[in-house]
């Protein structure tokens, strides 16, 4: 299967439908009728269906195990068709759109079973996914001018050329795939006049982000929460506080990083650990969905805010 540990948990849905046709509306009638020699039609797609769902890792091989929080079995009867409808939600890694197709298509062979006996032109016509929602991809905002970020690399070691930066190269690697520009990185000491000047003369450049990495920890050079926040014009503390439950959730080290957000006018600042998996692990908690701060930022300046 896919690894999805890194993908954050978010509410998931997904609406799938099938189709099932009959070749006599009397087969309908008799559905709707409870008629059937086999029994009420549609309670038992209802049944089976949720049974399909809840299976769904069982039977698909690269399907995840997941918590199904909600699944819903509904139906519109036509004069020689039944349409099923299931819808899926769950608070998870991954999506759920699967489950619901399979949930529909149980419910048509279900359908298709109990109506053979009085109906040999019975036929599943179709199975389609009508809806997903709830992954990265409706979260990512876009934007009327490119998003322009800075990297700074705090690090005493890297500063004095004996350590090769990773930390650094992996997040400006992440925010390119993210279509983010990157014109501005550098590399200090954890130095906290030389990194507040570096934030300060960024984000008087009118950069929309600006992320630190290294110096949040608890040993003595570590000063950078302490540099950064006295620029900060308010500070976003949600942004930290998801980093921080998700690197928890991975690493039981990630409840003494001391990293800040905030704005500095309508530049965020984000302080990220020095670690590569430390800084690997906050991107893949705040990316895309803090970039919707530059969004607001975007349409505040358009109105004149």
């Amino acid at each position: 299967m896919i690894d999805i540990t890194r993908k954050p948990t978010s509410l998931r849905e997904a609406t799938a439908t099938a189709l099932v046709t009959v070749s006599d509306p009397a087969t309908v009638a008799a559905l709707r009728e409870k008629r059937v020699p086999k029994g009420d039609v549609l309670e038992s797609a209802r049944v089976a269906a949720l049974f399909g769902v809840k299976k769904t890792h069982e039977i698909i091989p690269d399907c995840h195990p997941l918590p199904i929080e909600h699944a819903e079995c509904s139906f519109t009867v036509g004069e020689q068709e039944i349409i099923v409808t299931m819808r899926v939600r769950t608070i998870y890694r991954t999506g759920v759109e699967v489950e619901a197709m399979h949930g529909a298509s149980v419910a048509a062979l279900t359908i298709y079973d109990m109506l053979k006996p009085i109906d040999k032109g019975v036929a599943i016509a179709g199975i389609r996914l009508l809806e997903k929602k709830g992954g990265k991809s409706d979260w990512k905002d876009r934007f009327d001018l490119p998003v322009k970020a800075a990297v700074l690399v705090i690090s005493d070691s890297l500063a004095s050329g004996k350590k090769e930066d990773k930390a650094g190269a992996a997040i400006v690697e992440r925010l390119m795939k993210l279509g983010v520009e990157v014109p501005r990185q550098a590399v200090c000491a954890d130095e906290p006049e030389d990194m507040a000047n570096m934030v300060k003369a960024w984000s008087a450049e009118g950069l929309d982000l600006i992320l630190t990495t290294g110096g949040t920890g608890l040993s003595p050079r570590d000063r950078t929460p302490e540099s950064i926040a006295p620029l900060l014009d308010r500070e976003v503390p949600g942004i930290m506080e998801a980093a921080r439950a998700y690197g928890q959730e991975r690493m039981p080290w990630a409840m003494m990083s001391r990293g800040i957000a905030g704005m500095i006018g309508r530049t965020l600042v984000i302080t990220l650990p020095g670690s590569t998996r430390g800084a690997q692990e906050t991107m893949d908690a705040l990316f895309p969905f803090v970039l919707h701060v530059v969004k607001v930022q975007e349409m505040a300046f358009r109105h004149g805010l």
